[in-house]
C-alpha cells in the first residue's frame, strides 16, 4: 500500500505492507527511534505518539490508518518550548531512570498539560495510567508532571 503523511512536520511517502503498524514506520522508513516498543498490545505506552494531535499508541496503530494525516514524535518535539520545560522537570524531580518509558510518557504529559487536565495528583495518575514504568514508582514522574504544570502556568 502506497502511504503519504506528514511526520514531525516533514512529508513522508512510502510503500508499506498493509499490516505494518505506525510503529514500525517511524522507527524503520523514517529512522526516529524515540518512539519504543515495549509491550506491541497497546498496554504500556513506550509508542505513544500523536496523530493529528491525539495521542495513540503506535504499536496497535496501522500505518494504513494514519495515510494523509499528522504524526508527531519524541523527536517532533524538539524546539518545543513546554516540552523543553517537562524534559527539564523530569530530570530535576527523577522522574526517570533507565529512559525506556520516557518518550511515551512525556508526550502523555505533554497532552494532558496542554488539556489542562493535571490539576490535582489523582488527575496526573489518571492521565498517565496507561503508561507504565517499570524503574521509578512514578513518584518522581507525578513531581516532574506538578512541576512542570507549575512553571508553565507561571511562564502564561
Amino acid at each position: 500500500m502506497k502511504l503519504a503523511l506528514t511526520v514531525n512536520g516533514a512529508p513522508v511517502a512510502g510503500e508499506v505492507e498493509d499490516r505494518m503498524t505506525l510503529a514500525d514506520f517511524v522507527r524503520d522508513h523514517c529512522g526516529l527511534t524515540g518512539t519504543h516498543l515495549g509491550c506491541e498490545h497497546g498496554v504500556c505506552g513506550a509508542c505513544s505518539v500523536l496523530v493529528d494531535g491525539e495521542p495513540v499508541r503506535a504499536c496497535i496503530t496501522l500505518a494504513a490508518a494514519v495515510d494523509g494525516r499528522s504524526v508527531r514524535t519524541i523527536e517532533g518535539f524538539e524546539d518545543d518550548a513546554a516540552m523543553a520545560v517537562i524534559r527539564e522537570c523530569f530530570s530535576e524531580a527523577h522522574g526517570l531512570q533507565c529512559g525506556f518509558c520516557t518518550p511515551g510518557m512525556v508526550i502523555m504529559v505533554r497532552d494532558a498539560l496542554a488539556r489542562g487536565c493535571c490539576a490535582s495528583e489523582h488527575q496526573i495518575r489518571d492521565q498517565l495510567a496507561g503508561n507504565l514504568c517499570r524503574c521509578t514508582g512514578y513518584a518522581g514522574i507525578v513531581k516532574a508532571t506538578e512541576m512542570a504544570r507549575d512553571r508553565l502556568a507561571k511562564a502564561g
